[in-house]
């Protein structure tokens, strides 16, 4: 009679800790998967390219009625190519990059208002927190630090010069000057213009050379539809006409065409 009551006790616990033995089993088996995943997988919108664009102040300021007196091409930004303002958790904070501001007061200057930092925040907010994906630049110290590292390493302007392509009232043909930077650098960049409604020139206003992840150069893909918009109405970059002669002008150079 006891045994009759204890045989199915002892059955049902028998069960019960199979079942949750098997419970157990496979929540491991899941989080295995899961982690192996976490390993595989790269973060959502992982970008697979880096964007270094320069800009050229007398042209800028010609858009934006401001007064320029850097006679150099200038940082403009370090863009991925995916994502825009990717983790607003990431804030500004200036502190942080206080041994870098001498080189980007110089060489990444906001062109409107020089002594504001303001720009630098607004790359970081719009680009940074983007790279910031990446190992290798998910620190405002390492993405402005290697945003300056990338630009030294182009010195697009000493190409410019050396290759005798310098500010002047004499216009350039397009495939001069995208020419003589693809055969130094030996990849396609993006070279953008402003277009007057004239149509007889176009006035050269930005350079854009790419990276790969591992920040070596690349092609810099781009279709002729390619627009960059400034904060002026109506107004904006894009791709430079093969056919329209360029118009490269000097720092106090009068932009008539």
């Amino acid at each position: 009679m006891t045994q009759n009551i204890l045989l199915p006790i002892v059955c049902s616990l028998c069960f019960s800790v199979n079942m949750k033995s098997l419970a157990v089993v496979v929540l491991l088996c899941l989080g295995c998967c899961l982690m192996t995943s976490s390993f595989v997988l790269e973060p959502p919108h992982m970008w697979s390219k880096l964007i270094l664009t320069h800009h050229w102040p007398s042209t800028f300021c010609s858009m934006e009625h401001c007064h320029s007196t850097f006679d150099y091409w200038t940082l403009h930004g370090l863009w991925p190519d995916k994502g825009q303002e990717c983790n607003s958790s990431l804030h500004f904070n200036e502190t942080l990059i206080q041994d870098l501001l001498p080189e980007m007061q110089k060489w990444w200057p906001d062109l409107k208002i020089p002594e504001s930092s303001r720009f630098w925040k607004y790359e970081w907010q719009k680009h940074g927190t983007c790279a910031a994906k990446a190992e290798s630049l998910n620190s405002q110290h390492k993405y402005f630090g290697k945003a300056l590292e990338l630009y030294h390493k182009l010195d697009l302007d000493g190409v410019m010069k050396k290759r005798n392509i310098v500010p002047s009232e004499t216009y350039y043909t397009f495939d001069l000057i995208e020419g003589n930077i693809l055969n130094f650098y030996n990849v396609k960049p993006k070279i953008q213009c402003i277009h007057p409604k004239e149509g007889k020139v176009q006035i050269l206003g930005q350079i854009e050379i790419c990276f790969n992840s591992d920040f070596q150069l690349d092609d810099c893909e781009h279709s002729e539809t390619d627009t960059v918009n400034l904060n002026v109405k109506g107004a904006g970059f894009s791709v430079c006409d093969h056919a329209t002669p360029v118009y490269y002008p000097p720092l106090k150079g009068k932009l008539s065409v």
